[in-house]
């Protein structure tokens, strides 16, 4: 392109930024336009404004017997104007006229006179596309065209074909009740054929050309349909219990008195065919439903025909569940003996008044009634709180229960035996035989085993004693003994009650598991006598006793002193 043309497409632009930034300025200051690009567009476009053509071609001339070659020129002034009519809010027919003829005269040639220099008068005809968008609406469209073309060196003005391809943007202003719209921009490619014969100043051109373009935009018309008809339902009430009846109304606008009008109804158990409708919720599960209304409009039997001639509505409502009912649970009294009974009372409320069953039960024992009082009888329960459980039940198969407690008292519980000191026998007098059971101690023994039989569950422990002296003579045994396999030691404590036990399982046929042997550490030179009945814990009523080993220690045969020099005394001591 040469610089010329380019000069001149900077002219064009530069206009063209003008015309945008003072649109942005009356978009900034004004409200939104209404009318054509808004909810109803215009039915006619009206276009007029400068144009800026830059053609692209070279002609060869033949002048003589020579050839001159020749290229277009960019037209600086130009007109464009057209006319589309929209068949709805998108597309549309276009009709345009477009005349650039003054080009630039070149100093020192003829060329620049009217017909021989770039001229070229477009008409043409296609199709349209836009898009509105708020104040904006940007297009696309197509044109074949017929031209009427100049040559760029004298060649005679001769008609061709052409096709034009763009777009451009208008924006919307409140001027003239927006009727008015600038055409920020036009953007246009052409392509033009044109044959100016054979003989002198013929040749042939095919040209690419640039078009630009701005101007004003008239809207006439609108693409408006009727104002579609309207239906809202309501249901009263909206919430119920199963069985409740509920009434669903309408409410039509924008209806046109002359036409018929249809209600027609749908959803689960809705009847009706006017502005109401009943809805029968007995059979109706609980939840939330949907009723459907429509309502149309048209000459009779042709209701509904056109889009704008049908409205529908929907109405919600939620059938309620049926509340349970409450119990509450008493038992009186609360505390009770073993096979005692007790009064259990029930309280229960139906929120919607159904009617009650009622029954119980018992983690022990047993509850019998079906009212709202019961029995409750502890025969066979275990001492301790008892759980009762009150129930209660609607026709609608909704059941609460609430729990209540009876304690059923332990009875007193027998007093814990202990051990019992009975009698205790002395070993002090038989200096010789300060071990053996003598004749005295017979008495003693004799009723602690008589205590034994009559308790047979009871048992006797006999505890020994040896004295300061008998310990020390103890410990020197042990201390020889540990040096003399065969030196003998005497536990005077132990000895003692295993003669004692050997005496009452001998003598008084005392089953010997039922005796026990222990010592203390106690002084003194007797045996003590328990009888520990059954369940009583000797350890714990008698303390400081060890357990005698009885297979070390071997109990002694009872038997008289031998013949010595003093014979009444050793008589004296049998």
């Amino acid at each position: 392109m040469s610089s010329g043309i380019l000069k001149n497409l900077s002219r064009v632009l530069a206009l063209v930024g003008v015309t945008a930034l003072s649109a942005a300025a009356v978009a900034q200051s004004t409200p939104a336009a209404k009318g054509s690009s808004e909810g109803s567009p215009s039915r006619w476009d009206i276009f007029a404004g400068y144009s800026y053509l830059a053609p692209n071609g070279t002609v060869a001339t033949p002048v003589g017997s020579s050839t001159v070659t020749a290229n277009y020129d960019a037209v600086n002034v130009g007109g464009l104007f057209s006319g589309a009519y929209f068949f709805n809010r998108y597309v549309g027919a276009q009709a345009e006229f477009a005349v650039h003829e003054w080009g630039d005269s070149r100093p020192g040639t003829n060329i620049g006179t009217h017909g021989n220099d770039d001229g070229f008068l477009t008409v043409g005809g296609g199709i349209i596309f836009r898009f509105p968008a708020g104040n904006i609406t940007p297009f696309i469209h197509g044109l074949v065209d017929a031209e009427d073309i100049d040559g760029p060196y004298h060649n005679p003005k001769t008609w061709g074909p052409g096709l034009t391809v763009g777009g451009g943007m208008d924006y919307e202003t409140p001027w003239f009740n927006h009727h008015l719209a600038i055409r920020l921009f036009q953007a246009d490619y052409e392509y033009m054929h044109a044959d100016f014969g054979q003989g002198n100043f013929g040749g042939r051109a095919n040209i690419n050309a640039a078009r630009l373009s701005a101007g004003v935009v008239f809207h006439v018309g609108q693409i408006a349909p009727p104002t579609p008809i309207t239906e809202s339902c309501t249901a009263s009430p909206s919430a119920v219990f199963p069985g409740d009846p509920i009434t669903i109304t309408a409410a039509a606008g924008n209806l046109d008195p002359k036409d018929n009008v249809v209600y027609e109804w749908s959803g689960n158990g809705v009847t009706g065919n006017g502005t109401s409708a009943t809805v029968a919720t007995g059979s109706l599960a609980p939840g939330t439903y949907s009723v459907q209304g429509t309502v149309k409009e048209g000459k009779k039997g042709k209701e509904g025909l056109k889009p704008w001639e049908t409205a529908n509505c929907s109405a919600s409502f939620t059938v309620k569940e049926f509340e349970p009912p409450t119990i509450s649970c008493s038992a009186n009294p609360s505390t009770i003996k073993p096979g005692d009974t007790s009064t259990i009372t029930s309280t229960a409320v139906s929120p919607q008044n159904r009617p009650l069953t009622y029954s119980y039960s018992a983690s022990a024992g047993s509850v019998s009634g079906s009212g709202t009082t019961a029995e409750y009888s502890s025969t066979g329960a275990p001492t301790g709180a008892v759980e009762i459980t009150c129930n209660v039940s609607d026709d609608k198969g909704h059941s609460a229960s609430a729990n209540t407690t009876v304690t059923i008292e332990a009875p007193p519980a027998p007093p814990q035996p202990h051990t019992q000191a009975l009698c205790s026998i002395s070993f002090s007098t038989d200096k010789a035989r300060p071990t053996r059971v003598d004749n005295e101690a017979k008495a003693c023994l004799d009723q602690v085993a008589l205590d034994l039989k009559q308790s047979a569950d009871a048992k006797a422990v006999v505890v020994g004693q040896s004295n300061d002296k008998e310990k020390a003579k103890t410990e020197r045994e042990e201390k020889y003994a540990a040096h003399h396999k065969r030196a003998k030691v005497t536990d005077y404590a132990a000895q003692r009650a295993v003669n004692t036990k050997e005496y009452l399982v001998t003598d008084q046929g005392i089953d010997a598991s039922r005796i026990t042997v222990m010592t203390t550490t106690t002084d003194g030179q007797t045996v003590q006598n328990y009888l520990v009945p059954a369940g009583a814990d000797f350890s714990s009523d008698v303390s400081g006793t060890t357990p005698v080993d009885e297979s070390m220690v071997k109990p002694e045969v009872r038997k008289p002193l031998g013949q010595r020099h003093h014979h009444k005394k050793a008589a004296a001591a049998q």
